[in-house]
């Protein structure tokens, strides 16, 4: 590969990682922290697009895919290093160098989407962009479900506010989709424009005049300006109703990460803590007429067999007296019907509701086969925890529907989705629990706000985010945050949640065939132009 390729693969793979959540505060005299950058997304598929077009071979597309896929998501999830060094004790070398083999793993699958994308180098704008698109969904959704699944750092969850309107319909991988044809297709429009020349391979046919002014119109505009974008999804007609208002208490602990587990400092504060905040918000609920109060992933580390009886009976005692229900993560199960990642909840009938993670996180919450050797190298508490079903009932009280999910699970969009199967079961509010101390005040929190945010325009439903360390926030059914904690405090956070009912054509098709449809339609326009190319 040619050094100004690498160089600009490489960086066009990092940028593509900063336009999720820009990493950098204060820089460039402007205060994009945390934001992101649709454009900056945008203008790194026109890299790539660039390097596979005009790549001399297949092989030659297939490595220079491959490195800006490795370079994208080595910065874009750099932040498991802290886990796995500063939490883990693995050493600085050992956790530099696991974090690199997993982006170059998963990068494989961009590379095999580069090599067949190679192949349809000599078309036209509407041909190449077509064909980028469909390869490039077929590459995320492959990365976000073979092998259990690491979607992390979709390029959608960079377009959550330029394309929302389009998230109801198409979801974060059709989001993702339209970037990358219209980067593929202006690509292949401005190589044949300027007469330029790659390998030899002749010029395709342009645009139709009226599509590409429509295209143009349509997608190009919101990536430079997001805010039209938020504000086109602000005024299309809404695909669901309201449910009437529920006042909210979001805990956030900030336990510290290396202390959360041991049992004469980060469990004693989590539970005098807790203890505390839920009694004082149940009374400040109570005031109001009554509401829900949430705490984070495992914000209560021990079993309860194994902690002071008194402890659940004073925790009992003061929701049967109250007039609010409470959801807490915490671990639950025994030695003989194994030990879920769980969210228990409680309204003033004591009745017990139970929510099991579902989509478990590999290394962290079970160890994959002949990879057991790894996670010996690392002191930390890991977990064989038993899996939860998918559409798991949901936690009914004050005339909404609330339905957990655990951490990284609202990566999941087409798992949520099996919920919104039978509309009249569906969920009104959307609730995730998460803690990601492990990775420190990095970019993660950022990220996965945004990845947050994207659930809640999928599916049209607001989203309540209890965290350890944040990012805590109360996400309206458009995908705009309506409060949330600073981050790294320990605080809690008063608001109020208007539940929705009704179900988006994403929430739809979604629920009933997962990714296929998209993934159906993606095979089609390669099929198609595959035909067409003989």
């Amino acid at each position: 590969m040619p050094l100004r390729w690498g160089l600009a693969l490489g960086a066009a793979g990092a940028a593509h990682a900063a336009a999720l959540a820009w990493p950098f505060r204060g820089a460039l005299g402007v205060d994009w922290s945390g934001e992101p950058l649709p454009w900056l997304q945008w203008l790194a598929l026109c890299v790539l697009a660039a390097g596979v077009r005009f790549a001399p071979d297949r092989l030659t597309a297939f490595w220079r895919a491959w490195w800006f896929a490795t370079a994208c998501l080595s910065a874009t999830f750099w932040w498991l290093f802290i886990s796995m060094h500063v939490y883990g004790g693995l050493q600085p070398a050992l956790a530099a160098l696991a974090v690199v083999a997993l982006a170059a793993f998963l990068g494989v699958y961009t590379a095999l989407m580069g090599a067949l994308v190679w192949s349809w180098r000599s078309r036209g704008p509407w041909g190449f962009g077509l064909v980028f698109a469909a390869g490039w969904v077929l590459a995320e959704w492959a990365r976000g479900t073979w092998l259990t699944g690491f979607p992390w750092g979709a390029a959608g969850y960079a377009l959550v506010d330029a394309y929302a309107a389009w998230a109801p319909w198409v979801g974060v991988y059709g989001m993702g989709a339209l970037s990358a044809g219209l980067a593929g297709g202006l690509v292949a429009w401005l190589w044949r424009r300027h007469g330029a020349s790659a390998a030899g391979v002749p010029a395709g046919r342009g645009l139709p005049r009226w599509a590409g002014r429509l295209v143009v119109l349509v997608l190009l505009p919101v990536l430079w300006w997001p805010a039209a974008g938020v504000r086109l999804a602000e005024r299309l007609p809404s695909w669901t109703v309201g449910t009437g208002s529920l006042p909210v208490v979001l805990l956030q602990g900030n336990i510290p990460q290396d202390e959360k587990f041991q049992p004469g400092v980060g469990v004693p504060l989590a539970l005098q803590w807790y203890e505390e905040q839920v009694a004082q918000a149940l009374k400040a609920l109570d005031v109001q007429g009554g509401g829900l109060v949430v705490a984070p992933e495992t914000a209560i580390p021990l079993l309860p067999q194994d902690m002071d009886p008194a402890w659940w009976e004073r925790w009992l005692e003061r929701v049967a007296d109250s007039r609010s229900a409470v959801l807490l993560g915490l671990p639950l199960g025994n030695w003989t019907d194994g030990y879920t990642n769980s969210v228990a909840g409680w309204s003033p009938t004591l009745d017990m509701y139970r929510y099991d993670k579902h989509h478990l996180v590999p290394f962290g919450e079970f160890i994959p086969p002949l990879f057991r050797w790894f996670t010996e190298l690392m002191d930390i508490p890991l977990g064989d925890f038993s899996r939860g079903s998918l559409g798991q009932p949901t936690f009914d009280w004050a005339g909404q529907r609330m339905a957990p999910n655990v951490c990284y699970e609202d990566l999941f969009g087409e798992e949520l989705a099996v919920s919104f199967r039978d509309g009249r079961l569906a969920p009104t509010v959307l609730v995730n629990v998460s803690n990601i101390a492990w990775f420190g005040d990095t970019v993660a929190i950022d990220q996965h706000r945004h990845i947050s945010r994207l659930r809640a325009l999928e599916l049209q439903r607001p989203m309540l985010r209890a965290t350890n360390t944040g990012a805590t926030a109360v996400i309206d059914h458009l995908g705009r945050v309506q409060a949330e904690l600073p981050r790294l405090t320990r605080d809690r956070l008063d608001a109020t949640v208007e539940g929705r009912d009704g179900i988006t054509p994403y929430a739809w098709w979604a629920g009933r065939w997962g990714l296929w449809p998209l993934v159906g339609l993606a095979l089609a326009v390669l099929l198609v132009n595959m035909r067409r190319r003989r």
